[in-house]
């Protein structure tokens, strides 16, 4: 049940949190649609003191002077200050007026806007970074390098940058060697302090696909991205302990990603394909809260030669460091009585 009485925190440019002033009381109306809970939008504007709503369209808009939310009717995807989501559900158009689901409500919008609520995400000073594949499993390979080695390579330089920082960093593995994935997992858990879970990735997906994506684990009685649900959806794992300091996790890093690769007044260097849910091995057996990074396609003919450009992955390192720092500001602030 969300508190009426909020102080939202939005990551409201992609390089600091922003806070909002208090929103005055809402009352929420839920409606079944489709045999789940949805939460009319209007709701939305009251409770996260919005000052302006309007349509073109079937878009949305909800904003004030330093947030701007952006939902389309049908559509499965959010902009939060420019900052891609993708909804578990589509947003519904019933009445003329616009309903997001209850969960995509409660597990994703009220984490992003009001990161202080979320109990006990800002006490920790460790940094578990996770280079996914290794040894006998490169990953995805072109005729530049391995998905393997540029992993390692972008937590080599994270490490350092976050340990210069005050951050105690640990490894699931630094050098070239191989660990499955519960060993991944097994290794995370072993960490007795509050700690925060990165895994590395870099993607493949054929020569048109490009872009940055940021993966959270599903809530329960969500299915893994791009594919329906199925009984194994409605059990509760570890990382589902974390539902809401997962996605706040995700929206820092991803948003400040963009943010670090974006020149001045030029084009980003990639796309934001979005956040994301998943069911990954990774994600759902940490017991702290988790994402995991896919920083750029190799089968992409422009993307993988950036990737393989030392300068790209330091600034990927850099992005991932300044996040770190943000979400812990933004995490850490006590929301007003």
């Amino acid at each position: 049940m969300l508190s009426r009485h909020a102080i939202p925190l939005l990551l409201a440019t992609v390089l600091c949190w922003i806070g909002l002033s208090p929103a005055a009381s809402a009352q929420w109306e839920v409606k079944q649609i489709n045999g789940r809970d949805y939460v009319n939008v209007d709701g939305m504007k009251k409770f996260y003191g919005f000052t302006a709503m309007s349509r073109r369209g079937n878009e949305i808009i909800l904003e004030n002077k330093k947030v701007k939310v952006q939902l389309r009717a049908g559509g499965q995807e959010c902009l939060m200050n420019g900052v891609k989501f993708v909804f578990s559900y589509k947003i519904e158009e019933h009445g003329g007026r616009g309903w997001i689901s209850r969960i995509d409500l409660s597990k994703l919008v009220d984490p992003v806007l009001r990161p202080n609520y979320i109990a006990n995400a800002g006490d920790f000073r460790t940094v578990i970074i996770d280079p996914g594949h290794g040894g006998k499993d490169p990953g995805a390979t072109n005729s530049l390098g391995t998905e393997a080695a540029y992993n390692l390579h972008v937590s080599q330089t994270l490490k350092k940058m976050l340990t210069e920082r005050g951050y105690k960093v640990l490894m699931t593995r630094d050098t070239n060697r191989y660990l499955t994935l519960q060993e991944r997992v097994d290794f995370a858990n072993r960490v007795t302090e509050n700690a925060i879970f990165i895994s590395i990735h870099h993607n493949s997906g054929g020569s048109s696909a490009r872009g940055l994506e940021t993966f959270t684990l599903s809530p329960i009685g969500v299915a893994h991205y791009g594919r329906g649900l199925n009984s194994s959806d409605f059990q509760m794992r570890a990382g589902n302990g974390h539902d809401s300091a997962n996605v706040a996790l995700a929206t820092a890093v991803h948003g400040t990603i963009l943010r670090t690769l974006t020149p001045e007044n030029k084009p980003c260097y990639t796309l934001d394909r979005g956040i994301k849910r998943a069911r990954f091995s990774v994600l759902t057996g940490v017991k702290h809260p988790s994402i995991l990074v896919e920083c750029g396609f190799l089968s992409h003919p422009y993307e993988a030669r950036l990737v393989h450009t030392e300068s790209y992955r330091v600034t990927i390192a850099k992005g991932i460091t300044a996040a770190v720092m943000k979400y812990r500001g933004a995490v850490s602030k006590k929301p007003a009585p």
